[in-house]
């Protein structure tokens, strides 16, 4: 019998949005104020080599809810729907007994106002809950009174807000234009969720107090919080307290003429993000000023330390309920955001470090470790088999990821975890790029080796010696050898990817 069979924790898992790795105080960040997320990961494993599989929110997020590859679900990009066979964990879950939640994003299928006028269309993904809600605009902003929409939206958040006689406000532009002010903290997006997720863990607890001889089930809560995607808008408290602090900031990671060595897609997204044509000059780096690329930050920052507030008071009612013992709690982001470093902003086919490596702290107290960081190379693949191992004693067929579980509780060597970090691009924002982008990487540990197989053009960083990806030896004639070893690599961790779930073979 699997040593977690009979343990049946709730899991807790908070997934941000387009939120890097190195944006908390626990990953030595100085300029963001992030006191619960730190003490979090003072409390829990705060895994250093975090990454996602895809740096695009869609096929990212089918890979951490299935713990299969973004290629493996055919959920390859933004605007490509899951597939109606594919099993998230949530079904996984409520298959053996769990009451499962979700709040927020899921972002599975088309999410435009002409995709989906109602709600994106949901598999059956074993959600008792569902509180959606793609975006804090309610796409089109669910039609509510005096909001300018013109059809019903399934969008909570909405109608949360118009519940309490409020609405949606578009945030407002400062006067440089990249930055806005977003909701008041008391009604904002990500209040919201967290709100949600307390009622509901409240409510089991009591029923819990209450009703001692009902057999109340382990639920599984999974929080979607928007930010701190684009726009920039945070609250206006926290966007005046880190303006006031904007001169100090660092400036973004950029060496005057890089992208002149890098892919075409850099290069196009260097002069207009998203390469949008539609919005010519759209955060055009070299048309924008030290104090832009300040303001930016310091926006993003306070959208960071708002997701940190609320995630304080998650915990404060984990622990006023007498839950947190009895629930694992998993924090994590789909994807990075490239704020201006090698002269992009946000997110397209590239894999930098601010792009692919994420947070990601896991906590279970008093079952696992206790105020660890691990250089464990960890994929967010390997979120899925973790909760199914410990939370029902066996990993569902066809998962490709790696369970944790016995790292978090130290009866595994951690340096045996992984030898590598898989990760792809398959034309994953369709209206993106010119010619079409597929892209995939690998990374050791030290060498990290980017090919574009359609613009046959490739990048390869050595993070030891050039943490910040400046120099590309993809064309060094001394790295040869290091070239050879890792594109064999690649091709292995591709080959990976294919399903493992048998073929069926009837028709042979």
């Amino acid at each position: 019998m699997n040593k977690y069979s009979n343990t049946r924790p709730n899991v807790l898992l908070v997934v941000t949005d387009q939120q890097r790795f190195d944006t908390l105080g626990c990953y030595g960040n100085p300029d963001v104020d992030t006191p619960n997320l730190d003490k979090f990961a003072a409390e829990g494993v705060l895994f250093e080599n975090g990454y996602c599989q895809s740096p695009v929110c869609t096929p990212s997020r089918a890979s951490f809810l299935t713990g299969r590859y973004p290629r493996t679900t055919r959920c390859r990009a933004n605007g490509q729907s899951m597939p109606p066979y594919e099993r998230l964990v949530s079904r996984v879950l409520a298959d053996h007994g769990y009451y499962c939640s979700l709040v927020g994003k899921l972002h599975l299928a088309p999410c435009g106002p002409t995709a989906c006028p109602i709600q994106e269309k949901r598999i059956d993904d074993g959600f008792t809950e569902f509180h959606w809600a793609h975006n804090p605009s309610g796409i089109g902003n669910a039609g509510l009174p005096e909001s300018g929409g013109t059809y019903w939206s399934a969008n909570e958040y909405s109608h949360w807000l118009f519940k309490r006689g409020k609405k949606y406000q578009y945030p407002d532009f400062d006067k440089m234009g990249y930055v806005k002010i977003g909701m008041d903290e008391e009604d904002h997006f990500t209040k919201w969720c967290i709100d949600q997720a307390i009622d509901s863990i409240r409510y089991f607890a009591e029923e819990k107090r209450q009703m001692p001889e009902f057999n109340c089930p382990p639920w599984f809560y999974n929080i979607n919080i928007f930010d701190p995607h684009h726009a920039f808008d945070p609250p206006k408290r926290l966007l005046d307290k880190y303006l006031a602090r904007a001169d100090k900031l660092p400036l973004p990671k950029y060496v005057d003429g890089e992208w002149e060595k890098k892919t075409i897609f850099q290069k196009q997204d260097h002069a207009n993000a998203y390469n949008n044509t539609s919005t010519p000059h759209h955060f055009c780096f070299e048309e924008m000023s030290e104090e832009e690329h300040r303001m930016i930050k310091a926006a993003y920052y306070a959208m960071v330390e708002m997701i940190d507030i609320q995630f304080g008071r998650l915990m404060e009612t984990l622990e006023e309920t007498g839950e947190m013992e009895n629930t694992i709690v998993i924090f994590t982001s789909d994807h990075g955001e490239m704020l201006g470093d090698h002269g992009i902003y946000l997110k397209g086919p590239y894999f930098y470090e601010g792009m692919s490596h994420v947070p990601l702290i896991i906590s279970w107290k008093n079952h696992f470790m206790k105020g660890v960081r691990l250089n464990t190379l960890a994929e967010l693949t390997d979120l899925v088999p973790t909760i199914e191992e410990i939370c029902i004693g066996e990993i569902e067929p066809g998962v490709q990821g790696h369970s944790l579980a016995d790292v978090l509780t130290g009866d595994k060597n951690p340096e045996e975890h992984r030898d590598s970090i898989y990760c792809e691009y398959y034309e994953a924002m369709p209206w993106h790029t010119q010619p079409e982008a597929y892209g995939t990487m690998v990374y050791d540990g030290r060498y990290k080796l980017s090919r574009f197989h359609t613009s046959k053009e490739g990048e390869l960083y050595d993070l030891k010696e050039d943490p910040d990806e400046f120099r590309n030896l993809w064309d060094e004639p001394e790295y040869r050898e290091v070239k050879i070893r890792m594109l064999e690599l690649l091709a292995d961790r591709m080959a990976d990817t294919v399903d493992p779930l048998p073929v069926a073979t009837d028709k042979w």
